[in-house]
């Protein structure tokens, strides 16, 4: 079991240099070879969803160009006992979308101003998700260290909300890239200290990368 802030390394696969006048060209090639996750990926417990998510490709096109990055943090929400969760206030207009089957987006929109992604999983009827925190971002494309910036790189919104994670829109590629699990971390997730004794629980999972939304503790 890896502890709340065990010190960790992580070297990334997108760490290439980028000249700017080589920026346009890049962002315009296809993610590399590999295969897109299918439903049955998110129909499982999402703590292991959530654990082997990381190192994986999210992808969105936009007409007909590719943009995309690395995930290296994501955060369980086990709702509805989850009180951090969105659906431990039980089924609304909102939350629809994750009591729906595994393997779509549940997209919403915070603050006045930005969105966030979520990737629902387990069956239909058991109100879960996974938040992407952060990417390493791919060529061409900007910061994503934090739930907003992911969505403003990729241009995620509401519009995307429920859609299937499938070609061509939004995915998760899996290119075979598989982290150590050494490597991998858990600490609490951010942001939910309304949430009481389930604030602690370290469903915030991660690889170490300048790139995180907040750095690791060691």
């Amino acid at each position: 079991m890896i502890g709340v802030g065990h010190p960790c390394r992580f070297t990334t696969r997108l760490g290439t240099e980028v000249r700017p006048d080589d920026a346009q060209v890049l962002a315009e090639r296809r993610p590399p070879a590999g295969r897109p996750l299918e439903p049955a990926f998110f129909g499982r417990d999402t703590l292991e969803v959530a654990q082997d998510l990381l190192g994986k490709l999210l992808v969105r096109e936009v007409a007909g160009q590719a943009r995309w990055g690395r995930l290296i943090e994501v955060e369980a929400y086990c709702g509805p006992e989850d009180r951090a969760a969105h659906s431990w206030r039980g089924l609304t207009p909102r939350t629809r979308v994750m009591f729906g089957p595994p393997g779509h987006a549940y997209v919403y929109f915070i603050y006045g101003m930005h969105y966030c992604l979520n990737f629902v999983t387990r069956p239909p009827g058991c109100p879960q998700a996974v938040l992407v925190r952060a990417l390493e971002p791919g060529p061409g494309v900007g910061r994503c260290s934090g739930p907003a910036l992911v969505c403003r790189a990729l241009d995620i919104d509401r519009s995307l909300n429920g859609a299937a994670l499938e070609p061509p829109d939004l995915y998760v590629f899996d290119d075979g890239f598989r982290p150590d699990p050494g490597t991998v971390c858990r600490t609490p997730r951010i942001g939910v200290e309304y949430a009481g004794e389930w604030a602690g629980l370290p469903w915030r999972f991660c690889l170490d990368s300048p790139h995180l939304s907040r750095r690791i503790r060691s």
